[in-house]
């Protein structure tokens, strides 16, 4: 039984849905992951509205993205009186099936805030129309985890998501800022995405290691792109310091230039951080550095350019020369020689 239709197939039954609304309140990670379960709602529920409940972190993205219809960006309200309005709010616009693609204690309490009549509400929550429980839920990589809740209320049949950020150039019309050379960049580059020195030696790659790889890339005509916050300024200054082709853009693009500037690269590699995934997901081909601690099978990025993921127990201790024979198997190193 689906949509609580007895007799409908699961085709009649998404096709009679026209209100959805999807709960997403997390990190740039966790939405850039989400995005691809909800290409997958909007591809179930084609002529139906949805609706975002997400947070301010992701509003600015979300508002580009073509799944959805409407974006609001209140989703994690502090005060009591606040949550039980927001509450009332989602029970009122009376939608057809609610997607929790948070799936947390705070989302939990939003649907048990709606009992004892709550709406038809997919997610890991005991009671709810299609629950998704499976005791190695947790266990799973969040892709993997959506997949699964989807087919368990009737959307796919479990296939393999994959994050993907492609539409982003149309959605904003390939403005001159989304091109390499709004940066200066010429021919082919690598983007560099370095973990800032506050972090520990276990989780992330040597500040010489990445020197020595600019100055490898730069004699065989790539440009080297360092990107990353403002905790990686001092290791991108350190880089363009020591190889004067390397070009430091540390802090400078926007999340929308960082995506289309990974769109374009050659390759892209580096620590386990946020950009790392940014970059997956917008297509580039992505060396990783991941920490064996920090569970690397449920944690490392997937994108369609393909993700290699270097393992070890101290990420400082991973060798140069292991992963300059990595770019060169890639092809990074066979380009001819400019410099």
């Amino acid at each position: 039984m689906i949509w609580r239709k007895p007799a409908a197939t699961t085709e009649q039954a998404a096709s009679a849905i026209d209100r959805v609304l999807v709960i997403q309140l997390g990190d740039i990670v966790q939405f850039v992951h989400a995005l691809a379960a909800v290409q997958r709602i909007r591809e179930t529920h084609l002529g139906a509205r949805i609706t975002l409940l997400t947070t301010e972190a992701t509003r600015e993205l979300a508002e580009k993205c073509p799944y959805f219809d409407t974006v609001e960006a209140d989703g994690k309200p502090k005060e009591a009186q606040a949550i039980t309005k927001l509450i009332a709010r989602i029970r009122a616009a009376k939608f057809d099936v609610i997607y929790d693609l948070e799936g947390s204690n705070r989302t939990n309490n939003y649907f048990q805030g709606m009992r004892p009549w709550p709406p038809n509400w997919s997610g890991p929550v005991a009671g709810c129309a299609y629950p998704y429980l499976d005791p190695q839920r947790t266990d799973l990589h969040r892709l993997d985890f959506y997949a699964a809740q989807l087919a368990a209320a009737g959307v796919g049949k479990g296939e393999p998501l994959m994050p993907d950020l492609s539409w982003l150039r149309g959605a904003l019309r390939d403005p001159p800022r989304l091109q390499p050379d709004f940066f200066g960049l010429r021919g082919r580059y690598v983007l560099i995405l370095p973990r800032g020195a506050q972090d520990a030696p276990t989780r992330r790659w040597k500040e010489e290691n990445y020197i020595a790889v600019a100055k490898t890339l730069a004699a065989h005509g790539v440009t080297p792109v360092v990107l990353g916050g403002a905790e990686e300024r001092p290791i991108g200054a350190a880089i363009a310091k020591a190889e004067l082709r390397a070009k430091n853009l540390v802090t400078r693009p926007d999340l929308f230039q960082a995506i289309a500037l990974a769109e374009r690269a050659y390759y892209a590699f580096g620590d386990d951080v946020d950009l790392m995934h940014v970059a997956a997901a917008a297509g580039a081909s992505c060396l990783t550095f991941l920490g064996s601690q920090a569970e690397p099978d449920k944690t490392r990025p997937r994108g369609r350019g393909g993700v290699v993921g270097f393992t070890a127990t101290v990420v400082a201790d991973l060798p140069v020369e292991q992963v300059e024979r990595q770019l060169r198997n890639a092809g990074v190193y066979s380009l001819a020689q400019t410099a």
